[in-house]
Formats: C-alpha cells, sequence, structure tokens
C-alpha cells in the first residue's frame, strides 16, 4: 500500500509541474501578431477543377466504367 502512495503522490506532483508550467506561459508569454500573406497563383483561382494541396502534383480525373468489372452479366 505505500507503493501505489508513493505513485498516487508523484502523479500528483508531476501533474501539478504540468499545470504550473501552463499557468506560467499564459501569465509572461505575450504573442506578438504577424501578418500572413500566402500567394496563390492565377490558374489556380481561374483554373476551376480540383483544389490543389501543397506539395501535391495535379493529376487527371481517371475514367471509370458504367459496371463495375466484378458485376454478375
Amino acid at each position: 500500500m505505500p507503493t501505489l502512495i508513493r505513485l498516487i503522490i508523484t502523479l500528483a506532483f508531476l501533474a501539478g509541474l504540468v499545470y504550473v508550467g501552463m499557468f506560467a506561459l499564459v501569465a509572461f508569454v505575450e504573442p506578438t501578431p504577424e501578418p500572413v500573406t500566402i500567394r496563390i497563383p492565377t490558374r489556380d483561382l481561374l483554373g476551376g477543377g480540383a483544389p490543389a494541396l501543397p506539395g501535391s502534383t495535379a493529376a487527371a480525373p481517371a475514367t471509370t466504367d458504367a459496371t463495375p468489372a466484378s458485376a454478375p452479366q
């Protein structure tokens, strides 16, 4: 039983440290707002179609048949 009490006290102490750390961040750190500029190419604004994700290449949509290959006939 003393080991369980020691574990609970240790976990409570660690939780208290986390709480004090979060409080210190809130009290002493002031965020600085900065303007954000994102350039969007005109072709993306006027092109239409699927939106392109950053870092990905645009691929043509795949065409499929009206009937799946596994459908019974």
